[in-house]
């Protein structure tokens, strides 16, 4: 690896912030401590803040003093999930049902730990654009803060995301051009019937047994209806009906996901689900009432800038060490709504396998969204690495 010294002789410093921020997270559009804490540590190096972007959202501007040029945005999360840690060690959450669960506790103090380098070696011609976002569980930050103005104030040329992946070697990275992470879609479908009696079945429209066929139906869309050769899924997570046994219910509810890598294969399930919803239902003689909520959509890299992320990350820890054709994966991530208005890259930084936690960790593994998971502190300089001689690197070229 090739590692900055001045980085690695201040990991210590910027894990410490990590784990402050561990040990208080904070939901969606609430994180006023964490961005009080990111503000105040970029203005304190001398870099320019700029608040109130998608409500709490943190901006940091720092200008090269070799003269304008190239503008780059780096970016990192800030949220928490409304979870229960298992932990108990000594930065274990301090917020009861709240919890620093996918990482952004470490994403946060890696683009910090870049962002004061950067501002001690200003000899670079350009600026980078330091964006701190909140709400990336389910709020769709990104959106809001691209709402706000982000890219009218700060017109970066392209953008740069990285998120830890637990189950990836510690300290490697992966990357793939084109869809790497999917759309996100949520939809609800109410069954509307006729209850009565359980014993006299036949003066009842049953929104039980309609809502059964509806739900092995729209199988069908992902087996028959979509070409083979792309990806999609189609999970049922919810089906709730009736209160108790000898009364067939007025309704049933059944709620689920879709995730897709392309708006054209998203529109076609949205369409077939529909259709299905409707006419099995009517064969039944109820009715359905959908809600089709897309959420997030497909994150897809750009070419160029994978190629260029790919070689600085092979500066960082060994071209060996860098797989440019990781498997995508269904998750999703609202950095996608960046990459519909910018050029960019999102890639994958290793946490490893979870033995890197501290003793007092829970019993469960170290996976994203799960209780007993705990950033990787060893990754530190590495992503803080990576962000500097990313930036670096693009301001460089004409």
């Amino acid at each position: 690896m090739h590692l900055l010294p001045e980085i690695i002789d201040s990991a210590k410093d910027i894990q410490d912030i990590r784990r402050n921020i561990h040990a208080h997270p904070e939901l969606r559009f609430e994180e006023n401590r964490t961005s009080d804490l990111v503000a105040e540590a970029l203005a304190s190096w001398g870099i320019s803040v700029y608040r109130g972007m998608g409500k709490t959202g943190v901006v940091g501007r720092l200008d090269g003093d070799l003269g304008p040029g190239k503008m780059i945005g780096l970016r990192a999360d800030m949220d928490a999930l409304p979870l229960q840690e298992h932990n108990t060690f000594e930065h274990t959450s301090r917020n009861p049902g709240k919890m620093h669960a996918c990482g952004h506790d470490g994403h946060t103090a890696m683009l910090l730990g870049a962002a004061q380098y950067l501002s001690n070696h200003r000899d670079f011609k350009g600026t980078v654009v330091f964006i701190f976002q909140p709400a990336e569980e389910g709020g769709a930050g990104a959106k809001e803060m691209i709402k706000d103005g982000l890219f009218k104030e700060f017109p970066c040329d392209a953008i740069f995301g990285l998120h830890n992946w637990p189950g990836l070697a510690e300290g490697s990275f992966g990357v793939t051009t084109g869809p790497m992470m999917a759309s996100s879609n949520a939809f609800e479908i109410t069954i509307k019937g006729k209850g009565g009696h359980a014993a006299l079945p036949h003066n009842s429209a049953d929104p039980v047994l309609t809502g059964v066929q509806v739900v092995q139906a729209l199988q069908s869309i992902i087996t028959r209806n979509k070409r083979p050769v792309d990806a999609a899924v189609l999970s049922i997570t919810q089906f709730h009906a009736g209160e108790t046994s000898n009364v067939i219910p007025d309704s049933a509810f059944i709620g689920g996901t879709v995730r897709t890598f392309t708006l054209e294969v998203l529109d076609l399930i949205e369409q077939r689900l529909r259709e299905i919803s409707h006419s099995v239902a009517g064969a039944f003689d109820c009715q359905a009432e959908i809600v089709f909520r897309r959420s997030y959509p497909p994150l897809i890299n750009y070419d160029k800038e994978v190629a260029f992320a790919a070689e600085v990350m092979g500066e960082v820890v060994g071209p060996q060490n860098v797989d440019t054709s990781i498997d995508p994966t269904m998750g999703a991530e609202d950095f996608a709504f960046f990459l519909l208005e910018k050029p960019g890259c999102y890639v994958f930084l290793g946490n490893g396998d979870g033995d890197h936690r501290s003793a007092g960790h829970g019993m469960g593994p170290c996976h994203l969204h799960n209780p007993s998971y705990d950033f990787n502190d060893a990754l530190i300089p590495v992503g803080v690495s990576y962000w500097i001689k990313l930036a670096q690197r693009y301001l460089e070229q004409d």
